[in-house]
């Protein structure tokens, strides 16, 4: 496998709120400084016949995309390893439920609206901004917009026509960042009932003077 993937496989296993993953790389002797090297913005160090680094979200080391990016470049260059998860540690506030999954909160989340809603402008708040990257790819059907700068992206979802992506695309939207282990809230801002186009794409909410 991959080392890119093996990096995605142990981050899906990573507690939701993990601040700090320490990692290790086990490589062929004539890969070892060829891959020290690539891995320069990671500050790895050498330990045996082993390359230890740490991902850190943050600020304080190298974030999980980057170390994903960094790994890819491995991959390029043709280095095979095994990448192993040493250790991890979680935030302050661990003790705090866990972000939901966002798939099946999306689905609790209409379960509220009445029963003739048809309009909707959710949000999808993730736990880390080393995700925004990722997950706006991931989102890229439900039209992803960020709103000022918070970790979070604003999508408009109809139920039968009009504006805005179908409550089912978006749920498969959410499965893919479920999928790759990118945890958050998503929240529904706003919905309307029953709307009725004439001759337009829907209805539009003003907010913050811009319209959505």
């Amino acid at each position: 496998m991959r080392l890119a993937e093996q990096w995605q496989r142990l981050e899906q296993q990573l507690p939701a709120r993990w601040s700090e993953a320490r990692l290790s790389l086990k490589l062929g002797e004539s890969d070892r400084s060829r891959a020290l090297a690539l891995l320069g913005p990671a500050n790895p160090g050498r330990r045996g016949d082993q390359i230890r680094f740490v991902s850190a979200r943050g600020g304080a080391g190298a974030g999980p995309v980057q170390v994903r990016r960094l790994l890819q470049g491995l991959d390029a260059d043709g280095i095979a390893g095994t990448l192993e998860l040493v250790a991890s540690t979680e935030t302050a506030s661990a003790l705090a439920p866990d972000p939901a999954r966002l798939a099946p909160a999306w689905e609790r989340a209409l379960g509220t609206l009445p029963s003739d809603w048809s309009d909707v402008l959710a949000e999808v708040e993730l736990v880390s901004s080393d995700y925004l990257d990722r997950g706006a790819l991931l989102l890229a059907p439900v039209n992803p917009a960020r709103h000022g700068n918070r970790v979070a992206f604003r999508f408009r979802c109809a139920r039968r026509f009009g504006y805005g992506v179908s409550p089912r695309m978006a749920g498969r939207s959410l499965e893919r960042l479920d999928e790759e282990g990118i945890r958050g809230e998503v929240r529904i801002l706003r919905a309307l009932s029953d709307t009725r186009p004439v001759a337009t794409q829907g209805p539009v909410w003003y907010v913050d003077g811009r319209a959505v």
